[in-house]
């Protein structure tokens, strides 16, 4: 565990807020976990005991592990106590880049000096966040995958005004995580994001055009490619509305439609039709797993 981290405040309970959070726990640093919304705090903190609990039913962890790392955790319902002293601030709220500005706006005022801001956003201009503080050279991108316990992968994100002492504590961050990291320039999209939701975005036009079936799209990619996860699965899980705002992003920041989400993707984000979170997207989602859809 690196000296300069001590205590962290993941601020968004949401599904990757609460990953960063369980790992940020697991790590063995002083976890909070923040939420503007308590239903969705309490949704996230849920979701951490029952991945340690399932970790436990198979055999993977011990109860006593969890009972260390429930003690590295703790639930905020006010952002001002949540990073009050910390080391660092990783932010994992929506892809929404007013959202994103005003909370770090407030990160500037509220969090110590010293204290490195990371934020893991998937696609949006790490620049563009990092100027709505005065100390644009402590904040990073840092873009986790989902499920995050269990990816391997964290993106770097290096803007021009960031340090390079701040990129230094980032990928020690990551490297106590278990984490293999790499690093790339502050390009909309990064490495991952951009070529992740085009091949999505292609696999969801072969499936309205009637190429193929959901799974056997997916076969497809996993046995052909060798890719551990289909295209549409991996939409699924990341959720039908990261991958919507991602590629309309995209579009925008490189005045290319062909970056434009297919018309299927955004009826289905406008049904409510969100993945595995919603429990229905390009497949039907429940506790047992995921089933092919009929209706697509």
């Amino acid at each position: 565990m690196p000296v300069t981290i001590r205590t962290v405040a993941v601020i968004g309970a949401g599904t990757m807020g609460a990953g960063i959070a369980q790992v940020c726990a697991q790590a063995g640093w002083d976890t909070r976990l923040f939420d503007a919304f308590p239903e969705g705090l309490d949704a996230g903190m849920n979701r951490i005991d029952a991945f340690w609990n399932k970790g436990i039913e198979r055999g993977k962890t011990t109860a006593e592990q969890k009972q260390i790392w429930e003690q590295n955790l703790s639930p905020f319902n006010e952002l001002a106590d949540a990073v009050n002293g910390v080391d660092l601030v990783i932010e994992a709220v929506p892809e929404i880049l007013e959202l994103k500005r005003k909370i770090f706006s407030q990160l500037d005022h509220l969090a110590p000096e010293n204290a490195v801001l990371g934020t893991n956003t998937s696609g949006l201009k790490i620049s563009d966040i990092a100027s709505a503080t005065r100390r644009p050279d402590k904040v990073i991108g840092m873009h986790f995958f989902n499920p995050v316990p269990i990816m391997k992968l964290l993106e770097l994100v290096r803007h021009e005004s960031v340090a390079d002492s701040t990129i230094s504590i980032a990928r020690e961050v990551g490297e106590a995580m278990g984490k293999t990291c790499i690093l790339v320039n502050d390009v909309p999209g990064f490495a991952t994001s951009r070529l992740g939701v085009v091949l999505g975005n292609e696999a969801i036009r072969m499936l309205a055009d009637g190429v193929a079936s959901a799974s056997d799209i997916d076969t497809a990619m996993r046995l052909g490619y060798k890719h551990p996860m289909g295209p549409l699965e991996l939409t699924d899980l990341v959720g039908l509305d990261v991958r919507r705002d991602i590629l309309n992003n995209l579009a925008e920041a490189f005045n290319d439609e062909s970056y434009r989400p297919h018309p299927l993707l955004n009826k289905l984000v406008e049904a409510g039709e969100l993945g595995k979170k919603s429990g229905k997207g390009f497949y039907l989602w429940s506790d047992e797993g995921k089933n092919e859809r009929d209706d697509l």
